[in-house]
């Protein structure tokens, strides 16, 4: 197994231009970079909505404090409170995640301002590739091929219908402002043109405000390629290689893996050169991600830039050995990539399975419900990124994500190997989940020998075999002993944890503090 890329030594830490930093983020995520805060000596401060008061990350960061209701427009995406806890709790810095305010450019102009240090990509990138169709120009400038589309920015129906001819039909409606699956619209039909066209727009003005559509040729079958790229601010840009994340419904991806089955050494040459060079004419700084389609007659076309740490890091990071996380606190601190492109070094394949709050076998509906029991797996190769642990209750505010189950083989055969072996040790009584999504794809055929497409997960799953699913299922569930078992370990331990708290001295507060530090809690609850 390799080791991960070398980081600063400890020395250096404190010279850098921040200490403390504010992870305005929930989750696994924000337990991702706690994790990377603890291990370059950085004070780690989390946040938390109602729903969150006894989060995993409330719990591991070293001070936390409460920002507000349930709804993440009270709590997590509200900019003025954000600010306002990480000035009172002494945070130089701010990591967004992903989601939330992560692709936000207002609010790295406020944190700018504030005098904070924001650790993601400056406002001017994100701006040049937060809104599709100027995405799209920049690419073109770049010499980075993009769809067949027009960039039809008026109302007018009549010139989406004869635009679609022009193009051919099937076509895709998405938001111009858009991103996450929203505001999308395949259209096969002529007919069902317009229909989809006003649900495009109301879909995009909800989740974005704004309810801007354009129209570009549907690749189709088209399998999801996507290049992590990082910069510094001294002129370095390095590409880690590609991820294949064709296996996805609803345009929401379910399974990641690098390297990508389906590349020879030209292609991936000529795809991940493209995101570099796009990195550059946007003078791009910290982590990102450029998204490619391609085609059956292997011609690559340009998506999006996600101008964030990605879900999926992890599948690179095993691919790689390089901490992104880690990556993103260097750049941000001023210093330069602690490698160039020619030390990157792609060893093996990596597969990482969504867990999400989910119900396959109900059209992947979110659930919710209390964490009853929990038994994660381990072992050579397996990696788990989660925000779970037995008795929490699972809230319906948020992405329902819950963990990430990440493997890594010597090659893809004994990746998914392990995945196999890790998925059937993995086990959470109480709430609904895409495990036995995961477990049944691990054994498809056409996912063994790489056969992928955008189109798998309903052309295969939502075809299925039902019963033959649920009885590999099955065998995988946890008796009623078991359950019986780890639910009594857990209470256990439980018990010890809060027989700890109860030891502790109590923290008083200054009535005349504000009102965050009453709210909150100061000190970790180690």
């Amino acid at each position: 197994m390799h080791s991960l890329a070398p980081t600063p030594d400890a020395s250096s830490w404190s010279s850098w231009p921040f200490q403390k930093v504010l992870i305005a983020n929930r989750g696994e995520i924000a337990v991702r970079i706690i994790r990377a805060c603890r291990e370059l000596g950085l004070t780690s401060v989390a946040v938390y909505s109602d729903a969150d008061r006894s989060a995993l990350h409330v719990r591991m960061a070293d001070e936390a404090y409460h920002i507000g209701a349930a709804q993440a427009s009270q709590s997590y995406l509200h900019i003025p409170t954000m600010i306002e806890v990480a000035k009172y709790a002494g945070a130089e810095a701010i990591h967004p995640g992903y989601g939330f305010l992560s692709e936000n450019a207002a609010f790295v102009d406020t944190c700018v301002a504030a005098g904070l240090i924001f650790i993601g990509p400056p406002a001017e990138a994100q701006r040049a590739m937060g809104e599709k169709t100027a995405a799209r120009r920049t690419a073109q400038a770049a010499g980075v091929p993009v769809v067949p589309g027009a960039m039809t920015e008026e109302e007018d129906d009549t010139k989406y219908a004869a635009t679609a001819e022009q193009l051919g039909y099937p076509v895709l409606l998405k938001a111009a402002a858009g991103g996450g699956g929203k505001g999308i619209r395949f259209v096969r039909d002529p007919k069902d043109l317009l229909t989809s066209l006003r649900a495009a727009r109301s879909e995009a003005r909800s989740a974005f405000g704004d309810g801007r559509v354009y129209i570009e040729k549907a690749v189709s079958p088209a399998r999801h390629i996507e290049v992590q790229f990082i910069a510094d601010t001294h002129g370095n840009v390095a590409h880690l290689g590609e991820r294949e994340c064709s296996i996805q419904r609803r345009h929401q991806k379910l399974i990641e893996e690098s390297p990508s089955p389906i590349l020879d050494d030209e292609l991936r040459q000529q795809i991940t050169s493209s995101a570099v060079r796009l990195a550059r004419a946007i003078h791009y700084v910290n982590a990102g991600t450029a998204e490619f389609l391609l085609g059956p007659d292997r011609n690559f076309y340009f998506l999006e830039v996600n101008a964030r740490i990605q879900v999926e890091h992890p599948v690179t990071e095993w691919h790689t050995g390089i901490d992104l996380v880690q990556e993103q606190f260097r750049v941000a601190a001023g210093l330069p990539l602690s490698f160039t492109q020619q030390d990157v070094a792609f060893r093996g394949a990596a597969i990482e399975c969504r867990i999400s709050a989910e119900d396959p076998e109900n059209r992947f509906l979110p659930a919710t419900g209390t964490v009853q029991a929990l038994q994660e797996p381990s072992g050579p190769g397996v990696r788990v990124d989660s925000s779970l642990y037995a008795g929490l209750q699972v809230p319906l505010f948020y992405d329902p994500l819950l963990s990430k189950l990440i493997v890594w083989g010597k090659d893809r055969a004994q990746a998914i190997a392990r995945a196999r072996r890790a998925l059937s040790e993995y086990h959470i009584a109480g709430v609904r989940t895409t495990l036995p999504f995961a477990r049944w794809l691990m054994q498809h055929p056409r996912f063994i020998e790489g056969d992928l497409s955008t189109d798998f997960v309903a052309e295969e799953w939502d075809t299925r075999n039902v019963g033959a699913t649920l009885a590999v299922d099955q065998e995988n569930a946890l008796t009623p002993a078991q359950v019986a078992a780890l639910v009594g370990s857990l209470l256990m331990n439980e018990h010890s944890e809060a027989e700890k708290l109860r030891q502790r001295p109590v923290i008083e507060t200054n009535e005349t503090m504000s009102r965050w530090r009453d709210a909150g809690r100061r000190e970790a609850l180690r």
